[in-house]
């Protein structure tokens, strides 16, 4: 292999250690090490962005393997050697361009590298094992074929039927295009379509919505023009339903409460076409800063940032919004797509402790809402305990409606909750995230 292949996989391991063994998140590490290494080639940085993300969600099956053939399980070894061991058997068993000579070689460079040189026998050992035992694996097992954890697959079997579940474990690890969200009051389509095809990009609008656009066959986001200009905002399909949810009308006065990193605040802002005030608070002054650079990069002015934490009441905002936006901490299981890692660090006393918190916020933030006003609720997860079961307790202890949704999202979207105020977006079934939103009028003449 050539020298550019051993940076590139030492640029994996480095990502995967921060991942695997410091608990940072994938999508963000492989982001800045993206943009520190731009100048490789681009089959380089796709290798880079595939063996990483690859490793993360296959992780379960791949550590079973190494278990398999190797003398000391993964728990004991040393972490650079079992993340050169994982990364290294993902490109055995899940990529077929990558020859097994190739892969224990430059695993045996890495060791050296990394001052491993007494264990670069075994590293060649095991994958040499692996490579030679590969008919042997049996993946059969739901846990293991879609690396998730029994408990989750329990939770889900619960709730759905194995047909739905599958279809979502399919789709978390499917390929997926780009999306964003266009910014119609600043370009139209038809402007913001032919930027992006005169820059080699290619366009397809989602079928879950004709604002959103699904992009493929680019470089760089930030290089294509209708991003600079702000025309355009990543975001999934299914977040980008919130705003139409909740259907704005000139002059509102909206309040997102947890609203980083802002696409659901700046599509807010865009539907009010200039009108009304957007106000976006989260609860630290990093969080604030990304949305604001969004905000200047688009240039929206009936937007503002505050730095709050939603559990504190504040007096000034009482019955004074049209609409309230509570996109709130959860789970994340419905992103599991697009952030694989989650699966590993979710537990059932982790989601106890965010059903309490989600609560606790609803009980202060409702209390914003005008009477006839609306409050939207929603989350990026798949959990009946955190979508369908906090909006019953919502609409018993509170003086709040469901609101009937049936139209506000468009044809793709059919499920009789709608006429109910709510619907559980499940990825398999529709072209996005995981996504829950249940939507409520505030009982007018209510004092509570």
């Amino acid at each position: 292999m050539t020298r550019a292949a051993t940076g590139s996989r030492e640029i994996i391991l480095d990502i995967l250690l921060e991942v695997l063994e410091r608990e940072r998140f994938v999508h963000d590490i492989l982001r800045q090490a993206l943009e520190k290494y731009q100048y490789l080639e681009k089959s380089d940085r796709a290798f880079i962005t595939r063996t990483a993300e690859g490793t993360v969600e296959n992780l379960l099956a791949i550590d079973q393997v190494i278990d398999q053939c190797a003398k000391v399980k993964v728990v004991k070894q040393k972490p650079v050697i079992r993340t050169i061991l994982r990364m290294s058997v993902y490109q055995l068993l899940w990529m077929d361009r990558v020859p097994d000579r190739a892969v224990c070689s430059e695993a045996v460079k890495l060791a050296k590298g990394r001052r491993f040189g007494d264990l670069s026998g075994f590293v060649n050992g095991v994958l040499r094992n692996v490579a030679r035992r590969r008919e042997e694996f049996d993946f059969s097992d739901w846990s293991l074929r879609y690396s998730v954890p029994e408990w989750i697959l329990d939770m889900w079997r619960q709730q759905y039927t194995d047909e739905t579940v599958e279809r979502m474990l399919q789709a978390f690890l499917a390929d997926s295009p780009v999306t964003v969200r266009c910014n119609l009051s600043l370009a139209a389509m038809e402007q913001i379509v032919e930027s992006l095809e005169k820059q080699g990009v290619r366009v397809s609008v989602s079928p879950l919505s004709p604002q959103v656009l699904c992009l493929e066959k680019y470089d760089y986001l930030d290089r294509l023009e209708a991003f600079r200009r702000g025309w355009i905002c990543v975001q999934d399909p299914s977040s980008a339903l919130v705003a139409a949810a909740a259907e704005p009308a000139f002059g509102d006065q909206v309040l997102d409460v947890c609203g980083a990193p802002g696409g659901k605040s700046l599509h807010m802002a865009d539907k009010l076409r200039g009108t009304g005030m957007v106000t976006v608070r989260d609860l630290t002054e990093e969080k604030i800063r990304l949305v604001q650079e969004n905000i200047d990069r688009t240039g929206a002015g009936n937007i503002q940032t505050e730095v709050w934490d939603a559990l504190e009441f504040d007096e000034r905002w009482e019955e004074k919004a049209d609409i309230v936006i509570a996109d709130l901490p959860c789970s994340g299981l419905g992103v599991i797509g697009k952030k694989p890692d989650i699966k590993y660090r979710a537990s059932r006393e982790k989601i106890d402790a965010l059903i309490s918190l989600q609560q606790q916020i609803l009980s202060v933030v409702s209390r914003y809402v005008k009477p006839g006003g609306t409050l939207v609720y929603s989350t990026c997860t798949i959990n009946c305990k955190e979508n369908e079961e906090q909006r019953k307790w919502f609409l018993e202890g509170f003086p709040f409606l469901p609101e009937n949704i049936e139209g506000r999202l468009g044809e793709a979207v059919k499920e009789d909750t709608l006429k109910d105020g709510y619907v559980q977006l499940l990825p398999g079934r529709y072209p996005c995230d995981g996504f829950f939103i249940a939507v409520f009028r505030k009982i007018k003449g209510s004092k509570k």
